[in-house]
């Protein structure tokens, strides 16, 4: 059976132009940084968000935590957001790995003001932890794909240099966020020190994600990858790959941003509780109760009739557009649920 797969938008599958690229990328050593296409894309990274250089990571995952690591010292506290993926689902990486406690703050559709910042920020007790780095997800999964303004990252960027903080911004989805503000990524990247962007999701690239920032931060991140398990060798299949990812993809994310209105105004037809509002990018929370159903049974009810979507909740369903979804299986999409919902 053939899936209409709207779980995530990392099920994506390579282009044949990647898989060409992948098939004929020159490659050598990443360890001691003897790989051409790693260092190709490294660059293309770094100049796109404006930073002075880049490293290859396995994952946002490990991007997002050896940059914690950098940033903060035992002890320190880092401000995000109460659900943002680096508190919510790195399995407390934070406090494993770099020793740091979180304080997680309630933002707006989860996006955190700079006075909620500035009010989070520890002052000189010895009862009290420093805050050590403030961390911002820009789009943020859990809240529906919802977007930081440049407005909203430069206030932010204000208080964070007054009180000597440096901000880490996991950009999973970042070039989302540009695209669907019509701006340049280094528009928005450029109120961070440091920022971690997918090349796996809707850029469509099979493995991999890229930490940028200053070259200082970047050498002691590259330590932290090697301690971690991150060193790669031959990684330059991966990451030809990446580049296509960067160079090929970017712009067709606008597509995935229609698909998801076209899905989240026709559900919300059908009687379905969904906050049009944060339909910003190409994620769709979906609140069922109105069924009667769990999101556990509209689960299976769905993928029976060859759709596969996410339980985020336990009356609410995740769906993400991404390449590989066309608005023929926006429609499928939106006439099934129909029939279930009236069911």
């Amino acid at each position: 059976m053939k899936y209409v797969d709207l779980r995530s938008d990392t099920v994506t599958h390579p282009t044949a132009a990647m898989r060409k690229a992948m098939y004929e990328a020159e490659v050598g050593d990443d360890v001691y940084q003897e790989d051409p296409t790693i260092s190709r894309l490294e660059a293309l990274g770094a100049q796109l968000t404006g930073k002075e250089a880049g490293l290859f990571m396995t994952s946002g995952t490990m991007g997002n935590q050896i940059a914690a690591m950098v940033h903060t010292k035992k002890s320190d506290e880092i401000i995000c957001e109460a659900e943002s993926h680096i508190y919510y689902f790195e399995v407390a990486g934070l406090a494993c790995l770099s020793g740091a406690q979180a304080r997680p703050l309630v933002g707006d559709k989860g996006i955190l003001n700079a006075d909620q910042i500035r009010g989070a920020i520890r002052g000189i007790d010895i009862h009290v932890p420093d805050t050590g780095l403030i961390c911002l997800e820009n789009t943020h999964n859990r809240a529906g794909g919802t977007c930081y303004t440049k407005e909203g990252l430069a206030a932010i960027r204000e208080v964070a240099t007054a009180h000597h903080i440096p901000i880490h911004m996991d950009g999973a989805r970042i070039f989302n966020a540009a695209v669907a503000q019509g701006v340049p990524v280094d528009e928005l990247t450029c109120y961070a020190d440091s920022v971690q962007f997918c090349l796996s999701k809707g850029l469509g690239a099979p493995v991999g994600s890229l930490l940028v920032g200053k070259r200082e931060f970047i050498e002691k991140a590259r330590r932290f990858r090697k301690m971690l398990g991150g060193g790669l060798r031959q990684a330059g299949v991966l990451a030809a790959a990446g580049i296509l990812a960067l160079t090929d993809m970017v712009d067709r994310l606008g597509e995935d941003h229609d698909n998801a209105r076209i899905l989240g105004l026709g559900l919300a037809d059908l009687g379905l509780k969904i906050d049009v509002s944060t339909i910003q990018t190409n994620i769709i929370m979906v609140d069922v109760t109105a069924t009667g159903k769990t999101a556990k049974v509209l689960v299976d009810e769905f993928k029976t009739n060859g759709i596969k979507v996410n339980a985020f909740g336990e009356y609410k369903i995740r769906m993400v557009t991404h390449y590989g979804v066309t608005r023929e299986d926006i429609d499928y999409v939106i006439g099934v649920t129909a029939r279930i919902v009236k069911g």
